[in-house]
């Protein structure tokens, strides 16, 4: 298969005035159609490594390629571009914007894109949506919505310009358990149905355990994948 992710050596150290390392040297590939959990235990580096791999951030050192491109030399606005177009995310806390309701949160990474129509654009994020079980809840706000149908209006963003990684930041972590089985499913769903890549964060071994692989790290560095 295909490698949509590989990093080679990456390293992110913030200069405090004691400098604080949060990634040490992590080399890795992730394929097409991979569902890969990264564990850890709390500060081991989990969310700082999806952080990179997303194009969020910047490696002090290393390198990273996504599907082929090395992201080293682009600048901000070819890396905006890249995070659009290959990238989707979705966050513990879901980050919706609270004056926006479901169908435009969607639409906002499309906006952002600019390859649709205002009509394409309302109709792909109204598909994804029903598709995510909201179809009653379109044009609520966040506000009205519960905690499980925010994340999934998350993840209906995050599949916005139809990305083929997507990358989840503990998208569990704040849910119960019925609302965590739904958004795992719906997260495996993509993998196994929908021929997507999926990266996750999780201190959920339960959860971890069902997926592909595993890669777990302590202090920043690769413990085991």
């Amino acid at each position: 298969m295909t490698v949509l992710i590989q990093a080679e050596n990456l390293t992110r150290i913030l200069p405090e005035t004691v400098p604080v390392t949060l990634v040490k040297d992590v080399s890795l590939s992730i394929k097409e159609k991979e569902f890969v959990a990264v564990t850890g235990p709390s500060g081991s580096g989990k969310s700082s490594l999806l952080y990179l791999l997303g194009l969020l951030d910047h490696p002090t050192t290393g390198t990273l390629t996504i599907d082929g491109k090395d992201t080293g030399p682009m600048g901000e606005t070819e890396r905006a571009r890249t995070r659009l177009a290959m990238l989707g995310f979705v966050f513990q806390f879901h980050f919706l914007l609270p004056e926006f309701t479901a169908r435009e949160n969607v639409e906002i990474p499309m906006r952002k894109l600019g390859k649709l129509s205002r009509t394409q654009m309302h109709d792909r994020a109204t598909a994804l949506l029903v598709s995510l079980g909201l179809e009653g809840h379109l044009d609520k706000r966040p506000d009205q919505l519960s905690g499980g149908q925010r994340q999934r209006v998350a993840v209906a963003r995050s599949l916005a310009n139809d990305p083929p990684i997507v990358l989840a930041d503990e998208p569990t972590g704040s849910l119960d358990t019925k609302n965590s089985e739904q958004v795992f499913h719906i997260l495996e769903t993509l993998v196994r149905e929908h021929g997507k890549t999926v990266v996750a964060v999780t201190h959920d071994v339960d959860l971890a355990a069902r997926m592909d692989r595993q890669i777990h790290l302590v202090d920043g560095r690769i413990a085991m994948s």
